[in-house]
């Protein structure tokens, strides 16, 4: 049975949209990497995606470019702030699906000194 997320595989970026408290839409292009059932962001913990994310875990997600351009359908998802004991978990996962890049802009994150966060995200159901 396909899981609603195979269509993704080949995909570099999501459209990540979360909602504001008015119920507007905010999309975000972001990297991702899927395990399973399950994709997983990598961001910085005091962004808004976050702090709107907190509040309302329903999500949109879609293919996109790198300039969030959606290239495929949207779906609906869950998404939720995953604990700090998960990061290494987050940052192996976008290490392996992006190699080098990934662990180079890892490096300059380090730089600004800004906290970073897992996201979990969930087809539903």
């Amino acid at each position: 049975m396909a899981h609603p997320f195979d269509y993704l595989d080949k995909e570099q970026y999501i459209s990540l949209t979360t909602f504001r408290a008015n119920g507007e839409g905010v999309p975000t292009p972001v990297w991702f990497a899927r395990e399973g059932d399950k994709l997983y962001v990598w961001t910085q913990a005091n962004s808004y995606k976050v702090k709107r994310l907190r509040n309302n875990p329903n999500v949109e997600i879609a293919p996109c470019t790198v300039r969030g351009e959606i290239t495929g359908p949207k779906i609906s998802a869950q998404g939720r702030v995953l604990p700090p004991d998960q990061a290494p978990l987050v940052k192996a996962r976008l290490n392996r699906k992006y190699g080098l890049l990934a662990r180079m802009f890892d490096l300059l994150g380090r730089f600004s000194r800004a906290e970073r966060v897992g996201l979990e995200i969930t087809a539903q159901s």
